[in-house]
């Protein structure tokens, strides 16, 4: 499309020059088609022209151009002085499209606020709907208002009546003048959102008068909203006052539903006021760049809980020393951090198990019915090239097969979301997984359920409940108008439909098709409830897993000897260890269906309590502990450093106290 467009100018201005009015006229419609394509399917195209400084301005004046060079070879002499206005007006045109683009910049500042907001009322800011996309975007908006006076110009070379371009330009200029006074109004006083420091003493009211006491702090990138909404339910059951801190605005959306206040603070200034809140326990899911700058808060006491634990070395980051604390599982990881000697100190580590697995169902028997049920849910590839970090390279098709081939199980397929986001391989042998996949089930047949009406109906209230609808166009401003405080009851409300919903889902598909799991419904731990076996890799997974005691499976594709996968791999101690050709999958069914033939059942109970700890108190209780434990520290903490501060010398603060123990002189002076 690049080089059709680039072809419909060197057309154009040889038609011009010619003239030759047919293909004057068809070289301007392809370009104006194509340019419209490429905004709205290749904009990456775009950007590339805006670096070889042919941007939308240079090529719509070169358009334009070329049509007017185009009618002074058509016309006569005495053209050129008809043809003057026309220019003229042109000229205008572009120069009101310069001011239009100038006053957008303006509002789109005016609405970039140093505080983003969810489930917070936010009004008064003074938040209003944001400008219509046309007056946003300089391409959208100069391909529409501009199209009349390329329109007219058009026809004149046609017509040779100079009317025609007087009244498209005519129109150009109304349709930009209309735009750029819309946009100044919106610069008014009272019009505009409020200003940095205005948002500022707001936030910190809001601060005031929420007195957060525990937060989530989250950093990361497009993809990794995920590690943060793992914690989400846990956060909220809390005691206390909780928020959720965000560093990248792109992220205020991807933060899945929740009751609990969201902020997001771009700046390092705007996050360093958290340090004279309420604010004493920040939880960290993950690492990244800017965690450190909010390591910087005296007041505040830090814990990392990971977005899962695994026997992976990324379980044991170095970083983890920069946290006051550091909260794990169970007795497993902390002695994987006393064996990864990364400067964790034993004291330092507490466990508080996994309180997400609260749902998860324990063991209740073989299946049931006709169908095994199998969830086969690896991991990505990883970002160190390590073979054994995901079995779908080597192993995945020889899995899928292997249990394809068995007539009594039902597949559940859920692979990680970053596959093949690293490896290519990884992402074609997913696809090759997918089909294979899709071709059994297209050789099952069965009865199926009828279309459940209350699962359209559950869907429909769970989207009601957890999405917000935006009109197209809506910035930054106009979502935290729409998400404001949420309405009461609403948590309550998400949790009993999506349990509801959970239920109508799995009833609504026949029993005996497999079925490629990739939404963000139905969740993992969903699928950890319906599933009989679980085969995966090292990773969380396993682990979580183990919360219901089922069976579970590893593929070994490290190249490593079982004896020494075993002894590398801590979680992989009560499981079946799988080789990439698959070869003891039919073993593993039958123990599954026959547990007198299960050898691991007790490792698995024992490995349980290894990985997650007790069962008593529950998970959500100790985290909570947990929170309290280390919120009374960071308190103590804080009144020794005010002791220690008031015993240094300060002639501010005495010249203040002086100021207030001083007798004040009477109005009458």
């Amino acid at each position: 499309m690049a080089a059709v467009l680039a072809g419909t100018f060197v057309a154009q201005a040889v038609a011009a020059l010619l003239p030759h009015v047919p293909t004057l006229l068809a070289a301007t419609a392809v370009s104006l088609a194509v340019e419209g394509a490429l905004h709205r399917w290749q904009p990456g195209v775009l950007a590339l022209f805006a670096k070889t400084q042919a941007d939308v301005t240079v090529r719509h004046v070169a358009r334009d151009l070329l049509l007017v060079v185009g009618l002074l070879r058509l016309g006569e002499q005495d053209w050129e002085t008809r043809v003057a206005p026309l220019v003229g007006g042109l000229l205008a045109v572009y120069a009101l499209h310069s001011a239009v683009q100038a006053v957008s910049i303006l509002v789109r500042r005016t609405r970039t606020l140093p505080v983003v907001t969810r489930n917070i009322d936010a009004s008064a800011l003074r938040l209003s709907p944001a400008p219509a996309l046309l007056l946003r975007r300089p391409g959208h908006r100069l391909l529409a208002f501009g199209l009349p006076a390329t329109a007219g110009l058009a026809v004149t070379s046609v017509t040779d009546e100079p009317a025609w371009a007087a009244a498209g330009i005519a129109l150009s200029l109304l349709l930009s003048l209309t735009g750029l006074t819309l946009l100044a109004l919106r610069l008014l006083p009272g019009r505009r959102p409020a200003g940095e420091q205005e948002v500022l003493e707001w936030f910190d009211r809001w601060l005031a008068e929420y007195r957060p006491t525990v937060g989530l702090y989250f950093s990361g990138g497009v993809s990794s909203a995920y590690q943060a909404n793992m914690w989400l339910e846990p956060l909220a059951k809390l005691g206390g006052r909780p928020v959720i801190i965000l560093r990248e605005r792109f992220m205020v959306p991807k933060i899945a539903a929740t009751d609990v206040p969201i902020v997001c603070l771009p700046k390092v200034a705007t996050l360093m006021r958290l340090e004279h809140s309420t604010l004493r326990v920040l939880i960290h899911p993950s690492n990244s760049g800017k965690t450190s700058q909010v390591l910087r808060i005296p007041t505040i006491k830090h814990t990392f809980v990971n977005h899962g634990e695994s026997d992976k070395l990324s379980s044991c980051n170095p970083y983890a020393k920069a946290y006051d604390e550091v909260w794990v599982a169970g007795p497993a990881a902390r002695e994987r951090y006393a064996l990864a000697e990364v400067g964790v100190e034993d004291k330092d580590v507490v466990e508080i198990g996994r309180p997400q697995l609260d749902a998860v169902r324990p063991y209740a028997g073989p299946p049931a019915g006709a169908y095994t049920t199998v969830l086969y849910a690896p991991t990505w590839e990883g970002w160190d090239g390590n073979p054994g970090n995901t079995s779908v390279i080597a192993a995945g098709e020889n899995l899928v097969r292997a249990l394809l081939a068995d007539p009594g199980v039902r597949l559940l397929y859920k692979p990680h979301p970053l596959t093949g986001s690293v490896d290519p391989r990884a992402g074609a042998a997913d696809l090759r997984i997918r089909e294979l996949i899709r071709a059994a089930n297209k050789e099952r047949s069965g009865p199926r359920p009828a279309p459940s009406a209350d699962l359209d109906r559950l869907t429909a209230e769970l989207d009601r409940l957890t999405t917000a609808v935006f009109r197209p166009g809506a910035d930054q401003v106009e979502r935290m108008l729409v998400q404001s405080a949420p309405e009461p009851g609403r948590a309550e409300a998400v949790a009993r439909t999506t349990a509801a919903w959970e239920e109508a889902y799995w009833a609504s598909l026949p029993e005996w098709e497999h079925q490629i799991v990739t939404d963000a419904r139905p969740a993992l731990y969903a699928c950890f409830n319906v599933a009989d076996l679980l085969i995966s890799d090292v990773s969380s997974v396993v682990s979580d897993f183990l919360a219901s005691e089922k069976p579970y499976a590893v593929a070994n594709t490290s190249g490593l000897s079982e004896e020494a996968f075993r002894a590398t791999f801590p979680t992989v101690a009560a499981a079946t260890v799988l080789t990439p050709d698959a070869a003891g999958v039919p073993a593993l069914l039958e123990s599954v269906r026959h547990p007198e033939k299960d050898e691991l059942a007790e490792a698995r109970a024992e490995l349980k309590r290894r990985l997650l700890g007790p069962a008593e108190p529950s998970s959500q209780e100790r985290f909570g502990a947990a929170v309290e434990a280390l919120r009374k520290a960071a308190e103590e903490h804080r009144t020794r450093m005010d002791r220690r501060l008031a015993a240094v010398p300060s002639p501010r603060r005495e010249e203040t106290a002086a100021a207030l123990t001083s007798p004040q002189p009477s109005p009458q002076g």
